[in-house]
């Protein structure tokens, strides 16, 4: 019996062993057409596959949205919109300078603009046609204290928008000077140091960040020896954009949940270039749309977001009210809202103590809310919750909307 066992173990075990190699032998399943190659994404993996040897990303699918980008310069005509592109660092020498040295070499009609004299400079190099603007030291050039980057920000934040235009005094042999519309719509790329933009340029820019190589990673761009190999990558590029343009120009996508307003037009230029590549890229791009969109919602929850301040009124105001009630006094409003937000409305902010009459000011300019007085009673000055619903769904969550909030019961 117990040599009988033996066999039989033995006999399992070896059916066992012959049953792995089997599986061990049989074809890797076929890739999915999500995951498939085709010829169509080809010079796409060559320029993340090139941008790899290069340059060092906090996140290695920055790569991707950097070939994305890249791409779409080519197609900007017939993506309508163009989203700025942030290269950022939290230190020097993180390879800023680098990047855009290989975007000159693979965007379209690259020109370096290492500082930007005036507004009336970046539009006439973008009156005849749109062209790569390529931005280095953003922290100094965009600085808010360098006079006229109001300006300048002004024309950087039209211009990712067909379109767009400015106004240029140009010389006249009649009159000596004329007024002229120069297109101000042209790929934009920054690259500084945690450059202090306002929220408004933020809203049109698709960011990357850069680390320091320190345990060299990547290669050196010794230009003398690569140079050559990158512009013929650019042409390549410039050929691939030219065989997809029709197919981009006319692409209307089904855009992932939650990519609206300015967000789709940020994104929506690299989605119908992923779209006109390979499943796979339109899979890659999705999941840096996703990534991007959590971050935002991660930063509006850290309150990292700069909010304006007539929308954080409203949302304080919303936060504030009392359960089951319709009309709500302006003084006690004034008073929840202090309680709530005491640095935000009271003499702790630079703006000093928030007044009744700045109160309906904020309001009537912004959402043309008005006070009015109680229907019956005492007939006090105050605010109707109907008025603020409409504003609410616009600018409030709307989990919070559907749920409302209860207030301390001593402003109530």
């Amino acid at each position: 019996m117990t040599n009988d066992r033996n066999v039989l173990d033995i006999r399992k075990d070896t059916e066992a062993i012959m049953a792995r190699y089997k599986d061990a032998q049989k074809p890797a399943q076929a890739p999915t057409p999500e995951e498939r190659s085709t010829p169509h994404d080809e010079v796409l993996n060559k320029v993340v596959n090139w941008l790899a040897r290069f340059i060092k990303p906090a996140h290695q699918s920055d790569l991707q949205l950097l070939t994305l980008w890249i791409v779409h310069t080519h197609l900007t005509e017939d993506t309508f919109t163009t989203p700025r592109l942030l290269l950022d660092s939290p230190v020097p020498g993180s390879g800023k300078s680098t990047v855009l040295d290989h975007i000159q070499r693979l965007a379209y009609r690259p020109v370096q603009a290492a500082s930007l004299s005036s507004p009336s400079l970046l539009a006439r190099l973008l009156q005849s046609a749109p062209r790569t603007i390529l931005i280095d030291e953003a922290e100094k050039t965009l600085s808010p204290k360098t006079d006229g980057v109001g300006d300048l920000l002004a024309v950087l934040n039209s211009g990712y928008r067909k379109g767009a235009s400015r106004p240029v005094l140009v010389p006249d042999k009649d009159s000596g000077w004329k007024p002229v519309e120069m297109s101000t719509f042209g790929p934009v790329a920054m690259a500084g140091n945690a450059p202090n933009l306002p929220e408004d340029t933020k809203q049109r820019c698709i960011k990357v960040m850069l680390l320091p190589d320190t345990k060299g990673t990547v290669e050196d761009s010794e230009w003398q020896w690569i140079e050559d190999d990158a512009l013929l990558l650019g042409a390549s590029v410039a050929q691939w954009a030219d065989n997809h343009r029709d197919e981009i120009r006319h692409d209307r996508p089904t855009y992932p949940h939650g990519l609206t307003g300015r967000n789709r037009e940020r994104w929506a230029p690299l989605l119908k270039v992923a779209r006109a590549a390979s499943p796979m890229w339109e899979k890659r791009c999705e999941t840096l749309i996703k990534a991007d969109l959590e971050d935002q919602e991660e930063d509006r929850k850290a309150g990292l977001q700069r909010i304006p301040r007539h929308v954080q009124l409203l949302k304080d105001i919303r936060t504030a009210w009392p359960t089951n009630t319709s009309f709500w006094p302006t003084d006690q409003l004034l008073a929840a809202i202090k309680v709530e937000s005491p640095h935000k409305w009271t003499s702790d902010h630079k703006y000093g103590d928030l007044s009744a009459q700045g109160l309906g000011r904020m309001l009537s300019s912004n959402f043309k809310i008005r006070s009015g007085r109680e229907k019956s009673g005492s007939r006090r000055r105050g605010y109707f919750k109907t008025d603020f619903e409409q504003a609410w769904t616009i600018f409030t969550e709307p989990d919070e909307v559907d749920e409302p909030v209860e207030s301390d019961g001593n402003v109530a």
